[in-house]
């Protein structure tokens, strides 16, 4: 049996959100009881919360929601690529030693440990120069340990506008401290949300 990793770190009322964001947060509409056959529950959270898919819609008034999307660059053979000393901004420097033959999903690691328990301010980016030359690779999407592809105070968002230009499809907040450099199968498929901006998914990678 192929070995899998599962990259999705856990959603709970613990998991940290971005400064402003909605968190997790969980009622019980009907627990089991004599008169009640089941349990269960509401759920309100950011679709940004744990692994997730930003969409179009996320940084393009007029781009694509999460269930629109093509689901082909989410599932398929990519390459986890390691830059844990790339901080503030990934540059193709930091990726070149593994960019030879590279497919169209790229997931890079920036943590030495994932930080479960609080936002990380000081978030490692990515250059958007970098998202250009991964674009001009043939790389169709970009996935990173970190919560945003862009410096967490950043109000112009560029990289995420090269994402838009690039027609690029993005995962962020990946678990990746278990992860070796290599080839992988990814699969990390986004909800069916037919207005939504990003979508939780459930991501996993399984040997080759």
């Amino acid at each position: 049996m192929k070995k899998i990793w599962d990259i999705s770190p856990p959603v709970d009322a613990q998991s940290p959100v971005f400064p402003g964001d909605t968190p997790y947060t969980q009622q019980w509409a009907a627990t089991l009881s004599d008169s009640c056959p089941v349990n269960v529950s509401a759920i309100t959270l950011s679709p940004h919360v744990g692994a997730h898919a930003d969409a179009p819609l996320h940084y393009d008034p007029q781009g694509a929601a999460v269930g629109a999307l093509d689901l082909r660059p989410f599932l398929g053979r990519c390459r986890v690529i390691h830059a844990l000393d790339a901080a503030p901004l990934i540059t193709i420097a930091h990726l070149a030693h593994a960019l030879n033959d590279v497919p169209e999903r790229l997931l890079v690691r920036t943590y030495r440990q994932f930080p479960h328990a609080q936002f990380d301010a000081q978030l490692t980016a990515f250059a958007p120069a970098t998202v250009q030359h991964l674009a001009d690779l043939g790389v169709l999407l970009i996935g990173t340990d970190s919560a945003s592809i862009d410096p967490a105070d950043s109000q112009a968002l560029p990289s995420h506008q090269a994402i838009r230009q690039r027609g690029l499809r993005v995962l962020e907040n990946l678990l990746l401290d278990d992860v070796p450099e290599g080839d992988y199968e990814l699969i990390a498929l986004p909800l069916k949300l037919m207005s939504a901006d990003a979508s939780p998914v459930r991501a996993v990678l399984r040997e080759l």
